[in-house]
Formats: C-alpha cells, sequence, structure tokens
C-alpha cells in the first residue's frame, strides 16, 4: 500500500501529531465521504505500507520528528508558489517555508522532497512576466535541495471559482501555457532540475516537460531499493498519471486557506471542523460513534519480494 498524507488537506502542517500517534499506534481510521458512518480502519505497519507521500505547504512540525519514521520509505511534495496572502492566505512567509525546505532536503536527500510549483494562474496584478521572474528567483534558491519540480495550471473547478472570484483569478491561455512552460523549461535545464507536469491535458515534450506522477511508483521502488509493481490510480482523472495509493485526508480541513485549492470547496467550514479535531482519535476530524461500522480495508504491499 501506498499512503497518500495527503491530497485532501495539509497534514504535515496541521495534523502532524495524530499522524505520529497514528504511527505509533499502527491503524488510521478514514471515514467514507459517500457514508460518513462507515469508517475504513487501515493498517500502517511497514511492512504494508510500501511508502508515505507528504503532500504540504510547511513540514516544519514534523522535522523534529522524522526519526519516528525510520522503519517507512517516503518523500515530501512540497509546494512553494510565488504568491501573497491574497491569494495564500495563511502559508507561512517565503523565507520560513524556504528555509525549511533545505533544512527537511538536508536531512533525507534531494531526491525525496518535490517542488511544486502549482497551480500556475493570473490575476490582474499576475502576469507570465511575474511567473518568469519569482521562477527563476525560486529555482536559484532551490536548485540543490531537488533534483525534480512539478508544475500545473489552474483549472477553473466550480468548487474555486466561487473562492477566486474576488481576485480576479483567471487560466491561461494555450499561447500563454507554452509561453511559460519553455520559459521554465530552459530555466531548469540550467539548474539540473527535471520539470514534471501534475495531471495536464498540455503535451509539453517539444520544451523537455514530462507528464509525471506525483505519486510514482519508479520513485518509491529507488527508495525502497525494491521494485514496486502497482497500477495506475482508477480513482484520478485520465490526465493524472499517479498510481493506487490511499488517502487519509478529509476535505475542507487544511487552514492554509489558498483561494485556489479545490479540497477547500467550503472555506466556511474549516475552522469548525478543525475544531473537532482531536490528535488521539484513530480520525482526523471528530471521533467514532456508536452508529458508526468500522470495517478494516484489506491491504496489500506492492512490493515485488521475488
Amino acid at each position: 500500500m501506498i499512503l497518500s498524507v495527503s491530497r485532501r488537506t495539509d497534514i504535515p502542517a496541521f495534523y502532524s501529531e495524530w499522524f505520529f500517534n497514528r504511527i505509533r499506534e499502527g491503524f488510521v481510521c478514514v471515514r467514507n465521504p459517500m457514508n460518513i458512518h462507515q469508517i475504513s480502519k487501515i493498517i500502517l505497519t511497514p511492512q504494508l505500507v510500501d511508502c508515505i507521500v507528504f503532500w504540504t505547504k510547511n513540514p516544519k512540525p514534523m522535522l523534529s520528528r522524522l526519526r519516528e519514521l525510520n522503519l517507512y520509505n517516503y518523500y515530501f511534495q512540497f509546494t512553494i508558489n510565488p504568491y501573497d496572502t491574497l491569494l495564500e492566505k495563511c502559508v507561512p512567509r517565503k523565507h520560513n517555508v524556504i528555509n525549511t525546505f533545505k533544512e527537511l532536503s538536508d536531512v533525507i536527500g534531494p531526491n525525496r522532497v518535490i517542488w511544486r510549483y502549482d497551480p500556475i494562474l493570473l490575476t490582474d496584478n499576475i502576469d507570465i512576466d511575474y511567473h518568469k521572474r519569482y521562477f527563476a528567483r525560486l529555482i536559484d534558491i532551490l536548485h540543490d535541495y531537488t533534483n525534480r519540480c512539478v508544475v500545473s495550471f489552474v483549472d477553473n473547478y466550480k468548487k474555486t471559482e466561487r473562492n477566486l472570484k474576488g481576485v480576479f483569478a483567471r487560466e491561461l491561455t494555450d499561447d500563454e501555457v507554452f509561453d511559460i512552460s519553455s520559459y521554465i523549461a530552459d530555466t531548469a535545464v540550467k539548474y539540473g532540475v527535471q520539470i514534471q507536469t501534475c495531471a495536464e491535458r498540455y503535451d509539453l515534450h517539444r520544451y523537455g516537460i514530462v507528464s509525471g506522477k506525483c505519486i510514482d511508483d519508479i520513485l518509491i521502488s529507488e527508495i525502497a531499493s525494491q521494485a514496486i509493481v502497482v497500477k495506475k490510480d482508477k480513482y484520478q482523472r485520465t490526465e493524472c498519471g499517479c498510481v493506487t495509493s490511499v488517502d487519509i485526508g478529509e476535505y475542507n480541513t487544511c487552514r492554509h486557506n489558498c483561494l485556489y485549492c479545490y479540497a477547500n470547496f467550503n472555506s466556511n467550514k474549516v475552522s469548525e471542523r478543525y475544531g473537532l479535531h482531536d490528535p488521539n482519535s484513530p480520525l482526523l476530524i471528530g471521533n467514532i460513534k456508536d452508529d458508526d461500522i468500522i470495517k478494516e480495508r484489506k491491504i496489500e504491499s506492492f512490493r515485488n519480494l521475488f
């Protein structure tokens, strides 16, 4: 099993104590979003967890406790964007997250810290030249601490359009996508950083940009020093290259409150839901109730042992 921690919320930033409690106790419970009284119990032993993929904008709360993961394979998808608090309301200041990125890379190595520059969007104050300037500045700072950068272009899902309406954000035109892609690719080559896309409909191979897998069986095999045999995740979008994983997060629980985030489609609920968080509960949000039905999920390792 590959554990996704998490596409739905920033567990390293806001729920790291809970996560380490789950690792220590050896299991986690996840509610079915379509049937809230149905709960899956997921075993988290190192024998069953092939790799943990963390998604975060600020893993600082985890850094002093990484030794607790010594028996696990893991890597981080770490987002650092060029946006200010108008779009990323509660993300720490850039110099702080950059320092955390460097510190994390120094501990676990640049191959296990993937820089995400996504989503790329435009507003009245953010144009293509703005992105070119800030991408160049960031890669100049980060290139010694990562081998890979993942980019994507904003999709105006209905659930993000409402949040972005007040800042006049928009998608890029095809010409703008090709312009910024060419610049990013040319710049990254100079620093020896590979650029990959995340769930993109654009074919950018002409610029040397490949379609990536954020949950990447090849990278996991390298980290584990053992072949991982796993299929594409059928529950993700067609353009998504990720392999199958189990996500333990919940929507509408990330306190970064980024306006472009599809995982917080009802930002008014975030504070309320966070107030229900108990770091000692097997559930991320709330506790198990008398009318809940718990079923242990069948989990298998993808490691090729023969």
